[in-house]
Formats: structure tokens, sequence, C-alpha cells
């Protein structure tokens, strides 16, 4: 087992000896450690849960898997940017849309510099070996944009990953499937252990014209990580991810849009150092997000196409430090610092000849943006045991921003094991959002006068195992009270409507979640979840709950899911919203050890429903294909 969770847990010794993967987790510690020891509460969807519907993109995955969160989408294949995307994740109704939840890629933030959401198309199956969900504030460790939560992408070879212990391998697999309205992906990926050396190499297409005229799409992309284990304690490694998608937006039905086109090109890079010993692990690494960006907002069909684009580049370079040292007995303490600088540039440029245009950007009050934006922050975490069955941890950050001051961040909380199989926790932290770029510089609503959204969460969680492990369930019960968070109203002090911080807002709710592996060949999972909100908020369902039952035999797999969402807003002004029950199946039968056929079908119930409104999702869609590994 690590030596950082012997060290730090206050599991009895032969418990620890028995934990399994998805017990250890490292994204609500920077370090591995059993989850039975931590306070945050943190949903892990393993590699196998992630490919087993044969699906490019994470996200649909993870709306299933996790109780209160919700992934908006549009069509078959494309989350998009700009107008009428989607791909905003939303956890216990703060939204990834806004900034409030925050992506990571083995701890690292990724994230649209200048508009400050995640890039839903950049997050691929082919990436994770599992992924964390951190479900409540997480800005203790990971600063601004962790407000309501993270999602951590941990890649092969991450962070729990032992140093030097696999076995010297190669292994390649092909990955090709096609379906409704002529959707293709295709992967393929390489993976190699030789000695101290490891790499991983993965690309992949994607393409769909979706269910509804000018909507097509199309991705391409890939990812390279090599790394060197320089000793059983310390290791080395780089990565680079590029991607690049076209997304075609055709409007609400209501008011059809031509021409409208986005170009996007995403990159990720960086280099890390790795240490662990028995009493103290951590790490060094050096990041640097981009992206560069063109897009149409189109016209309708009686009014004159524009004769200019919005182009705009964004950088997020940043320099992260931890290291965890156990200081005595029964304690584990990290020590972190990290160093962000965002860099946004947006105009307009000529359709035609590219060059940049002197006049300000359409309905922007200011001159075409070129900005800077710089964090510097510390923290300090702490967890200590009291006694065998009782653990106390408690932290704080000072982030300070370069435009909104500084901010302190408390967390604490207690957990306690009355029983060797089951603890329960009790939490309170704070999580915080600074404005973004466009919040604060671009297009008429901007106000740089802007203080970062707070938020306070409250929680109380059980987790408990029985039939030998074979059946885990646990409940959670949050309230969270917000404040000073963004919205646009009139601000007579400005003469305009502008982005103001325009007071509190309260949320409370309830989660669910169970599997139980009924034998060899049956097991069932299942989540659920109830937010209870002060004001209506987008894309935020009043309840959300899924059902998934799998069956194996032989070279024979089964998957069907069964979720449903009610209380859905899609507009807040008429107070409109969604009900929809939605089924999923996938089959897969592997007539050879290397050869795999599968198919899936989504939404085979045909529910005429939507997500985005003005955006009717498409009825019942299937694909197949073959999976060949060698």
């Amino acid at each position: 087992m690590f030596a950082a969770i012997a060290t730090s847990a206050v599991v009895c010794a032969e418990e620890a000896d028995t934990l399994s993967l998805h017990e250890v987790v490292v994204t609500g510690t920077r370090a591995p450690v059993s989850e039975r020891v931590l306070a945050a509460t943190i949903t892990q969807v393993g590699k196998e849960q992630l490919t087993q519907m044969q699906r490019i993109s994470v996200l649909p995955t993870l709306t299933e898997a996790v109780p209160s969160l919700f992934v908006t989408q549009r069509g078959v294949m494309g989350y998009g940017v700009s107008g009428g995307a989607a791909g905003a994740i939303s956890v216990r109704g703060l939204s990834g849309g806004t900034g409030q939840v925050m992506v990571l890629v083995d701890g690292h933030p990724q994230y649209q510099g200048i508009f400050g959401h995640p890039i839903a198309d950049a997050y691929h199956t082919m990436l994770a070996e599992r992924i964390e969900v951190v479900r409540g504030p997480a800005s203790l460790l990971y600063g601004s944009n962790a407000m309501g939560g993270v999602v951590n992408i941990i890649t092969k070879h991450g962070l729990a990953d032992a140093f030097g212990g696999a076995e010297d391998a190669v292994n390649t697999s092909l990955n090709v499937g096609a379906g409704s309205y002529n959707s293709l992906q295709a992967e393929v990926a390489n993976s190699v252990r030789q000695g101290r050396f490891f790499s991983d190499v993965a690309l992949n297409y994607q393409r769909s014209d979706n269910h509804r005229p000018n909507m097509g799409f199309y991705q391409y992309g890939g990812v390279a990580k090599v790394g060197y284990d320089l000793s059983p304690h310390w290791r080395a490694w780089g990565a680079l991810n590029l991607t690049h998608f076209a997304a075609s937006n055709p409007g609400p039905v209501s008011a059809p849009l031509l021409d409208a086109r986005q170009w996007i090109n995403r990159g990720v890079a960086e280099v890390a150092v790795e240490n662990r010993y028995g009493n103290t692990s951590g790490a060094v690494s050096v990041y640097h997000n981009f992206g560069r960006h063109k897009i149409n907002d189109g016209h309708a069909a009686t009014a004159a196409a524009r004769d200019y684009l919005f182009r705009s580049k964004d950088a997020l370079t940043g320099v992260s430090a931890h290291q965890g040292f156990g200081l005595w007995r029964g304690n584990w303490t990290t020590v972190g610092f990290d160093y962000q600088n965002i860099h946004g540039e947006a105009w307009n440029a000529d359709i035609v000849t590219n060059e940049r245009l002197n006049r300000k950007m359409e309905q922007n009050m200011h001159y075409p943006l070129d900005k800077d934006l710089t964090e510097v922050a510390g923290y300090v975490d702490m967890r200590q045991d009291i006694l065998p069955w009782w653990t106390v941890e408690a932290g704080v950050r000072y982030d300070h921003h370069s435009e909104a001051g500084g901010e302190w961040v408390p967390q604490g909380g207690f957990v306690f094991r009355p029983c060797s199989n089951g603890e329960l926790k009790l939490t309170a932290g704070k999580g915080f959002r600074v404005p973004n770029l466009k919040e604060m510089y671009l297009y008429g609503m901007a106000n740089p006068e802007l203080e970062p959204e707070r938020m306070w969460n409250y929680e109380v969680a059980w987790k408990q195992r029985l039939a030998e492990g074979r059946f885990t369930y646990g409940v959670n019960l949050f309230y969270m009270k917000a404040d000073n968070l963004i919205g646009t109203m009139m601000v007579e002090a400005l003469g305009r409507n502008a982005n103001y911080n325009t007071g509190a807002t309260e949320h409370y709710g309830a989660e669910l979640e169970a599997a139980f592996k009924v034998n060899s060949h049956w097991s069932v999972n299942t989540n659920h979840s109830y937010l209870h909100t002060q004001k209506p908020i987008l894309a935020a369902p009043e309840y959300k709950g899924y059902l998934g039952v799998q069956y194996r035999v032989c070279g024979f797999a089964l998957n069907a899911g069964l979720q449903h969402v009610s209380g859905l807003c899609t507009n807040i002004a008429n107070d409109a919203k969604e009900h929809f029950t939605l089924l999923s199946i996938g089959a897969s039968y592997s007539f050879l050890p290397q050869v795999k056929l599968w198919a899936r079908g989504e939404n085979l119930l045909a529910q005429k429903y939507e997500i985005n409104e003005g955006f009717p999702m498409p009825k019942a869609t299937v694909m197949s294909g073959v999976s060949v590994n060698f």
C-alpha cells in the first residue's frame, strides 16, 4: 500500500492492507490516501465504467454516474462554444458554464482563460484512467473556479500510480464506430512500460451531421505523455494534449441562424517532478493551457451576413508545488503554493482579409481586450487522528488576485468511524470565484469593479460497505449559502445594464448512491439527487436519478441505464422546466481475446425533450463498431 496512506490513515492496520484502488483518492488531498479518512465527498468513476458504453467524451458518463452533477447537451456529438453552446457542468446547482466548477487534468486546471468556462469538447475518454469528482467547494486546494467542486481527469500513470510498480508491457488499442446522423468515432492508443520508462500516446477523431440542418461537428486531437521513474521515490514526466474542433450552431428552432460556426484550437503542455516517501510526498509542476478561437455568430435568413469574425486567444500558465508530511503519529500536513497568470486577447477581424478591425467590438463599451490577470496563493491543510475512530481535518488558503485582491479560504471537518465498515463526515468549507476577463472587461455589461463570488457549504455524509464490500451505499445532506453572485442588472451609477454582485442565494439538497455486486455476472448501481434552490437556475435539475445494470458472461457484456430528470429549468424568465426519462443500452462481445464488437443505443424511449432551450434533442440514436487490442 502507498506509504502516504500508511502514515496518515486512521483505519486499523489489518483494514489498510485490504484497501482497493477505488478507495484511494488523490483529488481531496493531492496525495494518495484512503477516502475513509477524508472529510470531502468524492465520487470515483473508473476506466471500466468510462469505457463500457464506448463514448468518446467522458461527460455523458459523469452525468449518469455522479449525483448532483449535470451536463448540458444539444446534439449527438459536439458541445461547441459561444451562443447556443452546451457542455456546461453543474454540481449542486453551481455551474461550470460560469466558472463555478473546475475541470482538472492530473490536478492542473483546464478552462478558457477569457470566459472562465471548461471546454467540454476537449475532455476525452482516451485521456482518463479514472475520474474523481469532488462535490462541494474545493477552493482550499484549487483556488478560484473550484467554488462548487472539481472534476479531476486522472490519466494513466497519474498521481496514484506506484512508481516503477508495473511490469514491462506494450499495448495498442484501436476503436472505430459509426452510427446515426452520419456519425463516426475513431481512436487509437499506445501504452509502453519499459523498465523505468513509460509513455502513453493516443489520437482520436469524431464527426457528426447531428439531427438538424447546419449543425455539423468534427473534432480531432491527440495526447502524448512520457515519463521516467528516477527511483522508487522520484518520478519526472511531461505531457502534451492538442485538440481542434469545429461546430455549427443552427440557432433555436424559433430563430434559426445561418453561417454560425466556430473553429477552436486548444492545447495543454505540462511537466512535473513527483516524490513519494514513507512520511512525505509531493510534486512541483509547470503547466501551460492555451487556446485560439475563431467564431462567426451567424445571422438570420433575412439579415445580411457578417463581414467580420470574433477572434480570441488565451493562455493560462501556472506553477504548482505541494509537499505533504507526516509530522507525528496520526498526522498528515500538506503545504502548497500556486501561481497562475491568465492572459486573454479578443478582437474583431475582417472575414476575408483577417485584418484586425479598429472599430469597437459589437456591443462592446471597451476597446478590444488585451489583459493579464495574476493569482498567487499559499495553503496549509492538516489531518489529525484524535482517536482510532475520530479524525479532524482543517486548512486555510490565502489567495491574492491582481484585480480582486486577497481572499481567505478556510475549510474543515470531522470524520467518525463508529464501525469498521462505515464513516460519518461533518464538513464546512468556503468556496470562491474571481470574476473572469469577460465579466470585467468585455462587452457592454463589463464592470471592472466586480468582487469575487463567495459560498459556504455545510454537509453531513454517511457511507458504509456491507456484504464483504459487495454492497456500498452513501447518503449526503448539504446546505449552501452564497453571496456576491454575479448577475446583470441596471446600475444607476453606470447608467446602463452591467454585471453586478447581485446578492445572496441558498441551496440545499440530498444525495444517495449505492452499488451492489450481486455475483460474478451481475452488478447494479444507482444514484439520486434532490436540489432546492432559492432562485431558478439554468441546467440544474430539481431531481436526477439513475439506475444501471451490468451483466457479464464469457465474452459477452450488457450494460443498461435508466436516467430520469425532472424540474430542469431551461428558461428563467418564464420558469420553463423539462422532465424526461432516458434509456441507454450498450452491448459487446469478444469473439477473440483481442477483438470486441460493440453497439450502443441512447434515448431508446425516443423522448422528446430539450436541455438548451430551443435546441430539441435527438430521439433514439445508435452506434456500433469494433475494438481491437494487441
